[in-house]
């Protein structure tokens, strides 16, 4: 599987990054790991093909890991005329949140009949899930977004991604890490504590017991980004915007 990192930002672009969106290519299909607001722009800008995307699994319902999908409805039936369904999975009253969102950006947006199947598939927490050949197991975290806010866990092509999501330490990032092929670790702080969100001093101490093969640090502020020089651990990957990992 080769990841693509179409995003790795925080909500407020620190260090000019995108909004969070990783674009994976596997043997069978191209999936995405959340949708942020700037994910067309992104995946534009490195040539991916949105058509070719049959799933997008998102974290958390708020804006910069979400309401991409608004653009992406549009993108979808009036540019690249899409024909072949989505799959988009979410927690608990995903697809009501979309729709609220889509309607209050572009009224109308969601009557219009469209040329292809979007659907919708709500996780079960803890529970996993089959979809589109895959499987992923969302743990709830703890970062308040109005809905249940989740860690994944993805399994296709025989290997594993986990991501973090959004939130402070808990130890249900544990599963969710554990023996993964590549754990991706939101880490907005440094060393300073920040509620709802965690640090790289957090993650240091807790790395033996995430126990990921390889963990890539995400979603970072201007604090963790002014700190990049001081993470030598060979087993972490500090993520860019464009940078193409190999899983």
């Amino acid at each position: 599987m080769k990841l693509t990192i179409a995003g790795c930002g925080d909500a407020f672009g620190s260090g000019g990054r995108l909004q969070t969106c990783y674009h994976v290519a596997a043997s069978d299909t191209n999936f995405l790991i959340d949708c942020g607001a700037t994910a067309l722009i992104a995946l534009d800008r490195l040539g991916l093909d949105t058509n070719r995307i049959s799933t997008i699994f998102i974290s958390h319902l708020h804006g910069d890991h979400f309401a991409g999908l608004v653009w992406w409805l549009l993108h979808a039936q009036h540019v690249t005329r899409r024909t072949v369904p989505l799959t988009i999975t979410g927690p608990e009253g995903i697809e009501a949140r979309f729709v609220t969102a889509a309607e209050a950006l572009f009224s109308g947006s969601t009557s219009t009949k469209r040329r292809f199947d979007m659907r919708f598939v709500e996780y079960a927490l803890g529970e996993p899930l089959a979809v589109d050949g895959m499987r992923v197991t969302a743990h709830e975290v703890v970062h308040p977004s109005g809905a249940p806010s989740c860690g994944l866990r993805i399994e296709a092509d025989g290997r594993v991604i986990g991501f973090s999501g959004d939130t402070e330490w808990t130890e249900n990032l544990i599963p969710i890490a554990r023996d993964a092929d590549l754990f991706i670790a939101e880490c907005f702080a440094y060393d300073a504590p920040v509620r709802y969100h965690s640090s790289w001093a957090v993650l240091r101490q807790q790395m033996p017991r995430l126990a990921a093969k390889r963990m890539m640090l995400t979603h970072m502020g201007p604090d963790m980004l002014a700190h990049l020089n001081a993470i030598t651990d060979p087993r972490v990957i500090l993520a860019e915007d464009g940078l193409v990992i190999d899983i």
